[in-house]
């Protein structure tokens, strides 16, 4: 038995200066897990709730105390039970009383104090059974913001670097080189404008989307022959944010249902695209299940505000043929269990998963290990700013020490 011997709970802040909780869980035989959890900020209805009413001064204060008593003892080998205490504590179905944020920190927390106490890379705790660790994640990379993550620029969220090379040194050289040739194509067409970054770390411009969309493809290209690395472009739409009485709301004109599928194929077709994350509003499988049909044996037709990384909506999702791909982000279910069941489940029914950040995130590397250990087929982590690069970096460790670079 590996037992927790102490748990704390403290105030940390994430990427976008958010109050959000860090969790360090103890063992007695020296294993040790510090871990902060990550914020969204365009969110899925069906997501647990974050924090309580009150956030992290209601954890503080109020959860804290119970909690830590109750997992106090606990096997840190036995991540299923830790993680149902998790949920027999908090007694509700979308840990709104301690939150999602807490129960995230907390699971995240337990399992990689197993892994030091272990003398294992955290990956290999988390690691499925059909995965070997040989094989690694393509590179999701935001470039381009619009959406959510920056007033001013494309209503598309996400403007992404899909790069996929056998050496994960290559995918990252080569996604941080379209940012760099997108920063350069902006400066070139808008030479007397104020350019900034968004939330992840992409560019954010006053342009539309599909001249937004024309720059990421001409860099994808540009990159891919200089470098001979297979980087495509693709695309976070997050269309809920934009739809609204029925009609998806672009600034150069509105679409329903039917016609955003049309339009989302086009793209793919046009630019080549092998990513396509939220392109419908969060409850609409029906035209996830049309674009799948069209397009699925092109591109990674990726579910996330539908899904929200739960395993009762992926199996909907499966029975529908509504994707391709779920995205996975530990803090919308709150536990490493529960998240890792519906890696399982999307695997066995054909489905891939890609391991995601959220936008207000932390400078630590642990979803690099989740992404391996899940053998999922991308990691979406941004690109520039400390928080994103940890997680690059991180792959990049896990992968040296396999000798898979």
């Amino acid at each position: 038995m590996s037992a927790i011997t102490e748990v704390r709970l403290r105030r940390v802040y994430d990427s976008r200066g958010k109050e959000t909780v860090e969790a360090t869980v103890r063992t007695e035989d020296g294993g040790v897990g510090v871990v902060g959890a990550p914020s969204g900020a365009s969110t899925g209805a069906h997501e647990v709730k974050a924090f309580p009413t009150g956030g992290v001064a209601t954890v503080l204060s109020g959860v804290a105390g119970p909690l830590v008593k109750r997992l106090i003892g606990l096997d840190a080998a036995h991540q299923a039970g830790f993680d149902a205490a998790l949920h027999e504590h908090d007694g509700t179905p979308e840990f709104s009383r301690i939150g999602g944020n807490t129960a995230t920190a907390l699971s995240v927390a337990c399992a990689s104090a197993r892994a030091v106490e272990a003398g294992v890379p955290l990956w290999k705790v988390l690691k499925r059974p059909e995965v070997d660790g040989r094989s690694f994640p393509a590179i999701v990379g935001n470039c381009l913001n619009g959406g959510r993550h920056a007033v001013g620029g494309p209503e598309i969220q996400e403007f992404i670097a899909f790069s996929s090379a056998s050496s994960p040194e290559d995918s990252v050289r080569a996604a941080f080189a379209v940012h760099h040739e997108i920063g350069e194509a902006l400066h070139r067409q808008l030479p007397t404008h104020a350019l900034g970054r968004g939330d992840e770390g992409g560019w954010v411009a006053p342009i539309g989307n599909f001249v937004a969309l024309q720059i990421l493809a001409d860099a994808c290209a540009s990159v891919r022959d200089r470098l001979r690395v297979p980087v495509y472009p693709g695309l976070d739409l997050a269309a809920s944010e934009f739809y609204r009485d029925g009609m998806y709301r672009y600034r150069e004109k509105a679409v329903d249902a039917e016609g955003q599928v049309a339009l989302v194929a086009e793209m793919v077709d046009r630019f080549s695209l092998r990513y396509v994350e939220d392109p419908f509003a969060e409850e609409d499988f029906h035209s996830f299940a049309a674009l799948t049909r069209a397009v699925g044996g092109k591109t990674l037709v990726v579910g996330d505000d539908l899904y929200t990384t739960s395993r009762a909506r992926v199996e909907r999702g499966a029975a529908e043929k509504s994707s391709n791909a779920v995205l996975i982000k530990v803090n919308q279910v709150g536990t490493l269990t529960d998240t890792l069941a519906t890696v399982d489940f999307s695997r066995a029914h054909h489905m891939e998963t890609i391991a995601s950040h959220r936008s207000g995130d932390l400078p630590q590397g642990w979803l690099a290990h989740l992404a391996v250990g899940a053998g999922s087929a991308g990691i979406k982590c941004g690109l520039l700013g400390g928080e994103r690069v940890a997680k690059l970096n991180e792959l990049l460790s896990v992968a040296a020490a396999t000798g898979a670079d």
